[in-house]
């Protein structure tokens, strides 16, 4: 083992709860998910999403069931909706969520579902997930990581430089849209002036500024 070798880490946060939709009797609390990582597991090393609660509950079904005897962590419990909204319980919530993420990303057979992937790297709704996860869909699960990871969407800096190198990720302010053809609709910055578009660099370009994609 090389000296200088770079230990591997996974860095994951759930933070900044919203309520979406308030006011209406369709309101919910969704939560951004920072991740930050250098391990060859990941296709882009920084990322940022929204997910709710429910999209989460999806998540461990699936884990589960694609996991065989292998345990999959718990997800904090439900509760009566009168209390759902309190300052108290989603904070409650928020940790057990952050706990569920830091242990399923530390089991290397939840690690090789691509389902959580998705899940925290890219803003696809959970058909959508499934869709390309089965192969249905216009894109493979790194084309949809690396189109998220490189759309215009929104970037956001990550709050707590301190804790945390200074790094970005996308984030969506609590909308789920979907990756179409528009999202590869801009310049490519690393390609000649003649190449007009992302689609146009045949996805080259994306792999090389995330080269553990291409291995």
């Amino acid at each position: 083992m090389l000296a200088n070798q770079e230990e591997e880490f996974i860095t994951v946060r759930v933070q900044d709860p919203r309520i979406q939709n308030e006011g209406s009797w369709n309101s919910y609390v969704d939560y951004k998910i920072f991740l930050h990582t250098n391990s060859k597991a990941f296709t882009a090393k920084t990322s940022c999403v929204r997910r709710r609660y429910r999209e989460f509950v999806w998540l461990r079904k699936r884990l589960q069931k694609n996991a065989g005897l292998v345990p999959v962590p718990e997800l904090p419990g439900k509760t009566p909706f009168f209390v759902g909204n309190s300052d108290e319980f989603v904070e409650k919530r928020r940790h057990g969520l952050q706990q569920f993420l830091e242990v399923a990303l530390q089991n290397m057979v939840l690690l090789s579902d691509s389902r959580l992937h998705l899940f925290l790297q890219s803003q696809l709704s959970l058909a959508e997930i499934e869709t390309c996860v089965q192969g249905q869909g216009p894109f493979t699960v790194i084309e949809a990581i690396l189109t998220y990871a490189m759309s215009n969407q929104g970037w956001v800096q990550e709050e707590d430089p301190q804790n945390t190198p200074q790094v970005t990720g996308v984030a969506h302010a609590g909308r789920t849209e979907s990756i179409t053809e528009k999202s590869l609709e801009g310049t490519c910055k690393k390609c000649p002036e003649e190449v007009q578009s992302i689609r146009s660099c045949d996805m080259l370009c994306l792999l090389s500024m995330f080269p553990t994609a291409a291995k």
